[in-house]
């Protein structure tokens, strides 16, 4: 039986990277840090949170049926240095695709009018919990640990490490 690091070198060779966007993966998207910010970190999708009002765009409204397919994203917490007047409470907001592999769950976002993307690799843990980590596609130094809860084929509530990061149709 080949261990985990096998395993993904062969998919890499194979495929080029783990995930299904086939762009640069998340780097340990489960290890200590991730783990531990998971241990603390709470989500209860309850109909009072930031993300329960709805503020997705029109055209991703009507998709519902599954999970995988176009969402809106955005983001809070952390100050964009390549936006102009960027602070920590402002919403930077985006499009989504999300994918599954097995029990992985993959979202890929933008923000920035589409000139930033980041990706997600998270584990569900159960049917309504993911665990991953966050990479910054356009500066990959920057990694983070995030949570999520599937409320629904229409909403997922985000949390990373310094805020939130929310999708939602």
């Amino acid at each position: 039986m080949q261990d985990t690091g096998s395993r993904d070198s062969l998919v890499d060779q194979r495929r080029g990277a783990r995930n299904p966007f086939d762009v640069m993966d998340v780097p340990d998207p489960n290890d200590q840090d991730v783990l531990e910010f998971a241990a603390g970190a709470k989500l209860a999708g309850n109909s009072d949170d930031e993300n329960a009002k709805a503020w997705a765009t029109s055209s991703d409204l009507n998709q519902h049926d599954a999970m995988e397919g176009h969402w809106s994203s955005r983001w809070n917490g952390g100050a964009d240095p390549t936006i102009p007047g960027d602070a920590a409470d402002k919403w930077k907001q985006g499009r989504a695709e999300v994918r599954t592999a097995g029990d992985r769950v993959y979202l890929l976002f933008d923000w920035d009018h589409g000139a930033r993307r980041g990706l997600i690799d998270a584990q569900r843990e159960g049917a309504t919990r993911l665990v991953g980590k966050y990479i910054n596609l356009s500066d990959p130094t920057i990694t983070r640990p995030w949570i999520g809860l599937i409320v629904s084929n229409q909403r997922i509530d985000g949390r990373w490490s310094g805020g939130r990061l929310d999708f939602r149709r």
